[in-house]
């Protein structure tokens, strides 16, 4: 059982910083590599859902650990408010549509699980309907596995209270940071407790483990993340197409 009060948010002891950077941009250039060969074999696709309150770090994530990777092979999504249209259909009719082709690798930032998660925050689901929303994500994500060879990582960015609020507080007070602020993000914060609740019950109900990763040290956030990534996408084994001599 996963308990978030009960794993750190910092990076582990002992790390050192401008070493891990260093690692992280040999790993960045390793995942384009891995990724343009997927992308070229077209066989397995990957789908990785980055989770997190705000300003955990999940745009940063993207940037820093798939800054080398083909554009034409790469999808990002960033899951916000559903459309009109969008709220007319089931919750994870725009998921499907975003999921990505053989080749391909997708980010969601944010994901359905925004579904299960604010939407049990401020109660407009209850216990009942969260529980059959569950098992239709644990479904949908079995059937991108198994039905399209997609694999699907999920991250969550496990940020502090404490750290959020400094991250907050420097939107207001960087003027190159302004267009991040969003008076929503502070109202949001005022249900902490209960979306670590809402966040606990996702990890501990998902058919497909969370990789929780330690938030408070980007630098060691980015490295984590992409350790992952490269050791999933070296696990396809994907070849490069040849031609066949006559």
């Amino acid at each position: 059982m996963i308990k978030l009060s009960e794993i750190s948010t910092k990076a582990p002891s002992g790390m050192n910083e401008k070493e891990t950077k260093k690692h992280l941009e040999e790993l960045a250039s390793d995942i384009g590599d891995l990724q343009h060969v997927m992308y070229a074999e077209g066989k397995k696709s990957l789908l990785v859902i980055l989770q997190g309150m705000d300003a955990s770090g999940k745009d940063g994530t993207t940037k820093n650990v798939f800054h080398a990777c083909n554009p034409i092979g790469l999808d990002t999504f960033g899951f916000k408010k559903p459309s009109e249209i969008e709220f007319s259909h089931d919750f994870l009719w725009r998921c499907h549509a975003l999921a990505p082709k053989k080749g391909n690798l997708m980010i969601f930032i944010r994901s359905h699980y925004e579904d299960i998660l604010i939407q049990k925050v401020h109660h407009w689901i209850d216990d009942t309907r969260r529980e059959k929303r569950m098992k239709s994500i644990n479904a949908f994500e079995d059937l991108l596995q198994y039905d399209n060879k997609t694999t699907v990582l999920k991250f969550y960015m496990h940020i502090s209270r404490e750290e959020q609020l400094r991250k907050l507080q420097e939107r207001i007070d960087d003027p190159k940071s302004h267009w991040k602020h969003n008076e929503g993000d502070w109202a949001e914060r005022e249900h902490w407790d209960k979306y670590m609740e809402a966040y606990e019950y996702a990890f501990n109900n998902s058919e497909i483990p969370w990789h929780i990763v330690p938030a408070d040290d980007k630098w060691y956030r980015n490295y984590f993340v992409a350790q992952k990534v490269k050791e999933t996408l070296e696990s396809f084994d994907c070849k490069l197409p040849t031609i066949e001599k006559k």
